[in-house]
C-alpha cells in the first residue's frame, strides 16, 4: 500500500505530449470520462478532448486544478485496476460559451460529442421535435434570438442565459459557420432510441427559430451520428477517492469507478475524421436499429424495473435487488418478452443476457437504484413501451412489459406521499397525478398518452400495483 505524496496533476505526473482539442464534449461525467474519454486515449492517434459541464461547473473546476488528468477504478469482481486518462486537455464551466464557439469554430475539432441524458434534449414526449413550450427552452430561443444579431458567433454576452445543452451546441455551430463552415460531426451518447436523429431534431428546434439559414447549413453541414453506448459508471464516493490515493499514490479528487466491460456501436458519416475508436473495441455498422434495441431493452429496460420494484422491496443497489429471486425473475420474464423481438443472430441475445446477470451480480460496482430511477417517464417510454406494443402486436399480452411501469408508478407514489423530491422533466405534474383518484392513467399519461386512452391497458396496470412488495 502507497502513501500518498502529490496531489494528480500535469505538474506531478508525467502525461507526456498531451494532444490538440480535436473533440469537443458536451456533458462533462462520471460516463464520459469512463466511456468516449477512455475509448479515444486507447485509439491513440492525438485527439484531445475539450469537455463542458452541463448544470454546474463543480466537475469542470475539479477537473482543470488537475490539467484535466483523473484516475479511471475499472472494479472487477476480484479487485481494481487503475488507469490515469489523459485525453480530456481542457474542462470548461457549460456556461462559458465564448470559450465553446472558439472551439467549435476551429477546423481542427472534427466531433463534438454529447451526454446530456434524455431530458436534455428537450423534445415533446413520443415526438421528435423540440418542445417550445418548455419554460426552458423559451427562455433559451428569447436568448438566442437577443443576442444573434449581436455579438452571438463569440458567444459572448450569452453566458448563464443558455441553459440547454443543444441550444449551447447551436452558439458553437453559428461561430463555426461564422469562420469558414468546416463540416463536423455529432455524436449523441445519451440512452434514447434514435439518439442521432433526436440530437438533429433538438439542434435544427433551436437554430430554425434563431436563423432558418443557420439550420440550412447545419442540415447540409453537420452529421448526426447515432451510437449505441454501454458501460456502468455508479457514483464515485469519498472511500473510493481514499482508495486511489492509497493504491496509486496520488491524490485524486475526481477518479471515476467503472465495470470492466465496454461496448460502443457507430452508425453514421464523420466528413472531418474521427479518431481510430475501433482499435479501442468500438464497432461501426451500417444500421444501428438493432444493437440499440438490445441495449435498451435488455440492460436498461431491466435496470429500470429493478431501479423501481427493487427500491420497493427494500434494496439499495442493482446486485442488490437481482440477488433478490423475485426480483431476479421478473428481469427473466421483462427478457424473455423484449429478446421475442430480437431475432438477429448478430446480436446474440443469450450470451449478451448472461454477460449482463455477471454485470449486474458484481458486488463491487455500487450502482445505486435511486440513480437509475431518475427520469423515469422518459427512460420508460423508450425502454419498456416499446416492448410491450411489440409483445402485444404479436398477440401476447405483454405484461412483463408492464410490470417495470407499474413498479415505477408505485415507487414514484410512495414518493410523493413521503414528501421526496421525484427526479423528473414531469416531476410536478407526477405530484399531482399522484394525488388524483385515478392514480394509473393520469401516471400512464406522462408515459404514453395513447396507451392511458386503452383501458385494458390501465386494467393491467392496476392489478400489477400493489404487487411488489408481496
Amino acid at each position: 500500500m502507497q502513501t500518498v505524496t502529490e496531489p494528480l496533476n500535469a505538474t506531478t505526473y508525467e502525461a507526456g505530449t498531451r494532444p490538440p482539442v480535436r473533440i469537443v464534449h458536451l456533458g462533462l461525467g462520471a460516463f464520459h470520462r469512463a466511456h468516449q474519454a477512455w475509448y479515444t486515449q486507447r485509439a491513440g492517434d492525438g485527439w484531445g478532448i475539450a469537455a463542458f459541464t452541463g448544470r454546474s461547473p463543480d466537475a469542470a473546476e475539479v477537473l482543470a486544478a488537475q490539467d484535466g488528468l483523473y484516475t479511471l477504478v475499472v472494479r472487477g469482481p476480484d479487485g481494481d485496476s487503475h488507469e490515469v486518462i489523459t485525453s480530456v486537455v481542457a474542462a470548461h464551466d457549460g456556461a462559458d460559451l465564448a470559450a465553446l464557439a472558439a472551439l467549435v469554430a476551429q477546423a481542427e475539432v472534427a466531433v463534438v460529442t454529447l451526454t446530456v441524458t434524455e431530458a436534455g434534449y428537450k423534445l415533446r414526449p413520443g415526438n421528435a421535435e423540440l418542445d417550445v413550450d418548455d419554460p426552458q427552452v423559451a427562455a433559451d430561443i428569447e436568448a438566442l434570438r437577443a443576442h444573434y444579431a449581436k455579438d452571438f458567433t463569440v458567444g459572448h454576452a450569452l453566458g448563464g442565459k443558455v441553459r440547454s445543452a443543444t441550444a449551447r451546441l447551436v452558439v458553437g455551430l453559428a461561430a463555426r459557420r461564422a469562420a469558414d463552415g468546416w463540416p463536423i460531426a455529432v455524436v449523441s451518447c445519451d440512452n434514447l432510441p434514435g439518439n442521432g436523429a433526436a440530437a438533429k431534431a433538438s439542434v435544427l428546434g433551436f437554430a430554425s427559430a434563431v436563423d432558418p439559414l443557420l439550420a440550412k447549413w447545419i442540415v447540409d453541414n453537420v452529421s448526426f451520428v447515432d451510437s449505441s453506448i454501454d458501460r456502468i459508471t455508479p457514483r464515485t464516493t469519498d472511500e473510493d477517492k481514499l482508495a486511489v490515493a492509497e493504491a496509486t499514490g496520488y491524490a485524486d479528487a475526481s477518479p471515476v469507478v467503472t465495470e470492466p466491460f465496454a461496448s460502443w456501436v457507430l452508425a453514421g458519416d464523420f466528413p472531418g475524421g474521427r479518431p481510430a475508436w475501433e482499435s479501442a473495441g468500438a464497432v461501426f455498422v451500417d444500421d444501428l436499429e438493432a444493437f440499440e434495441r438490445r441495449k435498451l431493452w435488455l440492460l436498461n429496460g431491466a435496470h429500470s424495473l429493478m431501479a423501481y420494484a427493487g427500491a420497493l422491496r427494500g434494496h439499495g443497489t442493482i446486485s442488490a435487488a437481482l440477488a433478490d429471486p423475485v426480483v431476479s425473475g421478473w428481469v427473466e420474464d421483462f427478457w424473455d418478452a423484449a429478446a421475442n423481438h430480437l431475432t438477429d443472430p448478430e446480436l446474440d441475445v443469450p450470451g449478451y443476457r448472461a454477460a449482463l446477470r455477471d454485470r449486474f451480480a458484481n458486488p463491487r460496482i455500487a450502482h445505486y437504484l435511486s440513480q437509475i430511477g431518475m427520469d423515469g417517464t422518459l427512460k420508460l417510454a423508450a425502454r419498456a413501451v416499446p416492448v410491450f406494443l411489440a409483445e402485444r402486436r404479436a398477440g401476447r399480452d405483454g405484461v412483463a412489459a408492464l410490470r417495470p411501469i407499474a413498479a415505477w408508478m408505485d415507487r414514484v407514489t410512495e414518493q410523493v406521499s413521503a414528501g421526496e423530491h421525484v427526479q423528473d422533466p414531469a416531476g410536478p405534474r407526477i405530484a399531482i397525478a399522484a394525488g388524483t383518484d385515478d392514480q394509473t392513467p393520469a401516471l400512464l399519461a406522462l408515459v404514453d398518452q395513447q396507451l392511458a386512452s386503452e383501458l385494458d391497458v390501465v386494467a393491467a396496470l392496476k392489478a400489477l400495483r400493489g404487487t411488489f412488495k408481496n
